[in-house]
């Protein structure tokens, strides 16, 4: 059976030049870097390797890079550490969308459960947050907003710049969840001043277990951001335990290779994407585009297909060899229609009959052609058997 990965923005492969980076690190290099003798020297000097390469994705210095177990850690530290911090602006209000990433919404949902307000933004139809409706929430007392860079089940991009603007304006710290913009967009934080960003290597062609947390230089020490994980004071004591060198040294060579070919893999995943698209909604008929149709990340399409179950067409899809999601992953085997869908003003029909395709650095055209096939056979197929037109 042909077999056919399109569900990148769950997981990626790991490309084969990040395992070479990280196999020296499983053998000889397996020392500790907190260690002063010569194995601990080697894995620490790997460590920085590592550092400088993933703030390079980020235009930042290396001393703002702390290393965590992935994007849901380093959200969690983000939005907990500024709300617990020593000094921290305001009072106990924090600021996010209802659109986020599970472990963005379920972290301020447990701050709430500890005495802290939140605002939730509402999105627009294409599931993109008012800048007006952003600066009428952010108050005096606002200590933090949090906003997700690429929306990891449509594809949908914030307006990041102007956000940061008017968070800067409103003299409150921002977060930013890239964890699915990372490799897919430029990001430069000369030019959006937000205080800390999230990222995960599994996201980018990297090993799962790692990630990163940018904090710009200064913040932890002034507001005395609260970890996370007590212990040996590693990571600049905001992330303790002994690191994950193989991991990290994976981490470390995914960001350099996303942002040398950020470009070229953005523009050859695009054409893709919208020969996809292209072919089966001339195909299928009935499909609406979820997000905005001129600022998705090139590699994303969600697809409501009237008349045809999100979750049945996914595993028709499976049967064929084909792997789609129907959501984001980390909300698989629930039933319950994707949050994103609802707050995009989607009927639970529409949402229950959505599908994401995601693309990646190893699709090919020929895969294209064979999905769309598949999809729209199985559309077709469905519908016929429910006798519902398109």
């Amino acid at each position: 059976m042909k077999k056919v990965y399109l569900d990148y923005n769950a997981t990626t492969p790991l490309d084969p030049r990040v395992l070479e980076a990280m196999t020296p690190y499983f053998k000889d290099g397996f020392g500790n870097p907190s260690s002063i003798h010569s194995y601990g020297s080697a894995a620490k000097a790997a460590l920085d390797e590592a550092r400088e390469k993933t703030a390079a994705l980020f235009g930042a210095g290396a001393r703002e890079i702390i290393f965590t177990s992935g994007g849901s850690e380093g959200n969690n530290l983000a939005i907990k550490g500024v709300s617990f911090a020593e000094g921290g602006r305001g009072g106990k209000h924090l600021v996010t969308t209802k659109v986020e990433h599970d472990s963005t919404l379920d972290a301020f949902m447990y701050l709430e459960t500890r005495g802290f307000k939140v605002t939730y933004l509402g999105v627009d139809k294409y599931g993109v947050v008012d800048l007006g409706e952003l600066r009428e929430a952010v108050t005096d007392e606002t200590r933090l907003v949090s906003i997700i860079y690429a929306n990891n089940e449509t594809g949908a991009v914030m307006p990041v710049e102007d956000i940061a603007a008017v968070v800067k304006e409103k003299g409150a710290l921002l977060h930013i969840d890239a964890v699915q913009a990372a490799g897919k967009i430029e990001i430069d934080l000369k030019k959006i001043e937000a205080d800390l960003v999230s990222i995960s290597a599994h996201k980018l062609y990297g090993p799962k277990g790692a990630g990163a947390l940018y904090v710009r230089d200064g913040l932890a020490r002034r507001l005395s951001l609260t970890p996370l994980i007590h212990g040996g004071g590693q990571e600049r004591g905001l992330r303790s335990g002994t690191e994950n060198v193989p991991a990290i040294a994976g981490l470390g060579k995914a960001a350099e290779l996303a942002l040398g070919e950020l470009n070229a893999d953005r523009e050859r995943v695009g054409r893709l994407r919208d020969e996809l698209y292209a072919r089966i909604s001339s195909g299928a008929g009935g499909v609406t585009l979820n997000g905005p149709p001129d600022t998705i990340v090139r590699n994303t399409l969600n697809l409501s297909f009237q008349g045809v179950n999100g979750g049945s067409l996914a595993m028709a899809l499976d049967l064929e060899g084909i792997a789609v999601s129907t959501g984001s992953a980390c909300s698989e085997g629930n039933v319950d229609p994707s949050h994103v869908l609802l707050a995009m003003g989607r009927t639970r029909q529409e949402a229950h009959s959505s599908v994401r395709f995601s693309l990646g650095r190893f699709t090919t055209r020929e895969e294209v052609e064979y999905t769309a096939s598949v999809v729209v056979a199985a559309v077709n197929r469905m519908r016929k058997l429910k006798g519902t037109g398109s």
